[in-house]
């Protein structure tokens, strides 16, 4: 049986409760509304990352070792490393030393899913994560950066912020404590009544000594001496005029004094190597 509107009893009060109701959805509406913006106007405005951001993997060459650790332990295997073994010379006598020169050391991004394995599993500090983030391209096959470009991006990392007042550091785990360099035993004394001399322990067995590096001979590089492409890539130094130039753009446009720094530096360091690849 059909049923008309005439014959629908409405509850007393209804239309009051819907016009207050919209009234109240209005005025959030309305209260909103008036708040200033708080989205930041990027590109315009550069985004203030705190320094653990991930932003990007920096490669500091210096540190690295060739141990191969990281890429063993990326689980998506997206890092690339080559070396080659060179023989130094003894610096006087002994036995030549064995080292291994990076030749390559590749990630590839498009694969990477930034779980930073490779940074904690380092042990010698060469892998950094860096706040960098605007390195996005049309082919994929562009994602895949060397080691050059992964060093340029070890300008741009922050230094950790200063521990805050009053907090507790974390107790040193067992065992753990200040190296102390080996040196002459006192002797240990015997116990009272035994009669027997003081007993000195064996002295321990000093550190190998770093060889110092040889310079090269007058007619050309030695057979022990690192390759011309490694030796020229240290010796280029950062273009002040390109970071006092950039340093000042990027603190006109009010940045972070730390992240205008290492892009200042950055910019100072590609400068740098294309007027040393034009010369």
């Amino acid at each position: 049986m059909a049923i008309g509107e005439r014959d629908v009893r409405r509850p007393e009060g209804e239309a009051a409760s819907t016009g207050l109701g919209l009234i109240k959805g209005l005025g959030v509406t309305l209260k909103h509304m008036l708040r200033p913006a708080v989205t930041q106007q990027y590109p315009e405005v550069r985004p203030d990352l705190p320094p653990r951001t991930r932003g990007v993997i920096a490669l500091k060459q210096e540190n690295c070792t060739v141990c191969y650790k990281c890429s063993r332990e990326c689980p998506d295997w997206c890092i690339y490393i080559e070396a080659h073994k060179e023989t130094n010379p003894p610096a006087s006598g002994g036995k030549a030393r064995s080292v291994k020169v990076l030749d390559r050391f590749d990630i590839d991004y498009a694969l990477c899913m930034y779980c930073g394995i490779c940074v904690e599993v380092c042990p010698f500090d060469a892998l950094f994560w860096s706040p960098e983030f605007e390195y996005a391209t049309y082919d994929i096959h562009d994602l895949l950066h060397d080691k050059e470009k992964l060093e340029e991006w070890t300008y741009t990392v922050l230094p950790p912020l200063p521990i805050e007042e009053g907090a507790e550091l974390p107790p040193e785990p067992a065992g753990t404590g200040p190296v102390v360099a080996p040196g002459p035993v006192a002797p240990v004394p015997a116990p009272a009544g035994a009669g027997a001399p003081p007993v000195s322990a064996p002295p321990a067995a000093p550190p190998p000594a770093a060889a110092p590096a040889q310079a090269p001979p007058a007619g050309g590089a030695g057979p022990g001496s690192a390759p011309a492409p490694a030796a020229e890539h240290k010796e280029v130094s950062l273009d002040q005029e390109t970071f006092e130039k950039v340093l000042a753009e990027l603190l006109g446009k009010g940045t972070d004094r730390r992240v205008a720094e290492g892009q200042a530096r950055r910019a100072a360091m590609i400068a740098a190597r294309k007027k040393a690849a034009e010369g």
